[in-house]
């Protein structure tokens, strides 16, 4: 469960908020509506009572008594009379008859007979006519229809005109139907707003707005501010958060959106991040870093949300941890030649305390040129004074540990050979790896040994590595190359898993090859090209770090690893 921040200053809960101003919006609307739906319902009463009058015109125009009245010589007063039963039976407030002069011949108001109309006679057309009338007997619906005579010409108007209030009566009437509706679609509304306030709360943890917001705060601070690369996962595996440091560790640019696998190669990586590869603190190198990834999924009150991975930069780390243990090495075999030393001092002092003199010189010549014949043993064949003591050193080293190492007849080497730093480094950790196997190996006609060959041509540099070991399982031929695969436990402070996946990315940068077979023991076959091309994907895997920055690939030169 999240926990609840203090609020910051007064204010409403988010829901109630949320539910007032949708019920505040569906009251306006409602109130808008209504009254534009009486302003339309009231025009559509006009249009029929405007209609009506029309049909009581016309009804009024096709009686023969007022036909007679407008026709015969002294009969008017018939049509004052039909006008007031036609209006009584129709309930209309008046029917006034007018001939062709404008004079009014019937009207509620009898004074006004014989009187002249102010509009103009507009039946002239032989069409009906609507509208409204604020005439004297106050403001009606009005229809005149033409009044024909027996040869069917034109002889007058019928205006008839029905009350006001009548339609404003027929109005009131509806209305509270209308306000029914709005007040059932408005609680509807209300109900609707109340579930979605609730939904709105389960969906934001019971949050409130000052509390989201310090949230999103908070989170962009922490994401941007720490030195710890982070990446999101929603539920489908898509990456939703990615901060600094991980676009920087990663080499992305952006990735919101996308899954794993559309934005980093296949391998180890791809696997730490999406799940694939289980376990903590899981050892992943890019050609740049050194990474520590862990994996963590998130869940709340039984749902799973996605996952969270973190990135952590280890590189200097383990540089500076392969280079302590290279160092305790070296300080163990220190210790070893100590005791070896103090050895054959022992012997020569023995042999000078019996008198054999001539022994103990031949003895002193044979251990003082050992060393010195070693040394130029492998002058003779490698030109590269770095090639030649890092060869010397770790004979030495491997000699301590009852392993030898001898160079083939065949090996040859130039002074300024090729990739000599990148070389270096393979041999360190090839010959690491060798004399680890050996020593861990079955005892071996002539003893553990490792064997060495280095061959420059005009067009590459093969370099062989063979020893007495065990071998490599053949299951794990396909995986061995892999960052973090290792059948022996850590040694020291460093970390097993790292040597041979290191060798082979600076294998592949330089645009080269390595291969694994086995005779006695596991041999290592690596090819590196002089004419510097290298193969399609090795350029853009290739590593571009400042030299004060200690990169994977400068790891490897710290000492290697057994598979």
């Amino acid at each position: 469960m999240f926990p609840r921040r203090p609020r910051r200053g007064p204010g409403r809960r988010l829901s109630t908020r949320i539910l007032a101003s949708q019920v505040a919006i569906l009251a306006v609307t409602s109130v808008i509506g209504f009254v534009l739906f009486a302003w339309a319902q009231r025009a559509q009463l006009d249009n029929e009572y405007e209609q009506r009058a029309l049909s009581i015109a016309q009804v009024a125009a096709s009686d023969p008594q007022i036909v007679a009245g407008m026709t015969v010589p002294g009969s008017g007063s018939l049509v004052q009379a039909a006008a007031e039963r036609i209006a009584h039976s129709s309930r209309a407030s008046y029917v006034v008859v007018i001939d062709l002069n404008g004079v009014r011949h019937s009207h509620p108001y009898p004074e006004l007979i014989g009187q002249r109309v102010s509009e103009p006679i507009v039946v002239l057309d032989g069409q009906g006519h609507t509208g409204i009338d604020p005439g004297a007997t106050g403001r009606s619906a009005n229809g005149k229809a033409p009044l024909f005579g027996p040869s069917g010409s034109i002889i007058g108007e019928v205006s008839v005109g029905i009350p006001e209030h009548h339609v404003a009566g027929q109005l009131w009437r509806e209305l509270p139907t209308f306000a029914l509706y709005a007040g059932i679609a408005l609680g509807v509304g209300c109900a609707a707003s109340y579930a979605l306030a609730r939904r709105l709360k389960r969906s934001t943890f019971g949050l409130e707005l000052e509390e989201i917001a310090g949230l999103l705060q908070d989170r962009e601070a922490m994401l941007h501010g720490i030195r710890e690369g982070v990446i999101a996962f929603d539920p489908r595996g898509n990456i939703t958060v990615v901060n600094d440091e991980a676009r920087r560790l990663l080499q992305i640019d952006t990735a919101l959106g996308l899954k794993p696998a559309d934005v980093f190669p296949e391998g180890r990586l791809r696997d730490a991040l999406d799940g694939t590869l289980t376990g903590t603190d899981l050892t992943v190198l890019t050609d740049r870093y050194c990474l520590v990834v862990n994996r963590m999924p998130v869940g709340l009150r039984g749902h799973q949300l996605g996952a969270v991975v973190t990135v952590r930069d280890r590189t200097e780390m383990v540089g500076l941890l392969r280079e302590l243990d290279s160092v305790r090495g070296l300080t163990d075999a220190l210790r070893a030649q100590q005791h070896e030393f103090a050895n054959r001092m022992h012997i020569l002092a023995g042999l000078l305390d019996l008198g054999e003199h001539e022994a103990a010189f031949e003895f002193a010549v044979e251990s003082a040129g050992a060393e010195p014949a070693l040394t130029e043993s492998v002058r003779q064949r490698i030109g590269s004074p770095l090639m030649v003591g890092l060869i010397v050193a770790k004979s030495t080293v491997a000699a301590e540990r009852g392993v030898r190492i001898t160079l083939t007849e065949d090996s040859q080497l130039g002074d300024q050979p090729t990739h000599l730093r990148g070389l270096l480094t393979i041999v360190g950790n090839l010959l690491d790896n060798a004399v680890d196997a050996a020593v861990s190996g079955t005892a071996a006609p002539g003893g553990a040994q490792v064997r060495l060959s280095l061959v420059e041509t005009e067009s590459a540099i093969t370099l062989q590595v063979a020893d007495s070991g065990p071998g490599v399982p053949p299951e794990a031929v396909e995986s061995i190359f892999e960052d973090g695969w290792s059948t022996r436990p850590d040694r020291g402070t460093a970390r097993r898993g790292l040597g041979l996946a290191l060798v082979h990315r600076l294998v592949r940068h330089h645009g080269g090859t390595i291969t694994v077979g086995k005779e006695v023991g596991a041999v290592f076959t690596v090819t590196l090209p002089l004419s510097g091309s290298t193969p399609a994907g090795a350029a853009d895997s290739a590593p571009s770090v400042p030299a004060a920055r200690t990169t994977p690939l400068q790891l490897a030169a710290s000492g290697g690893d057994r598979w």
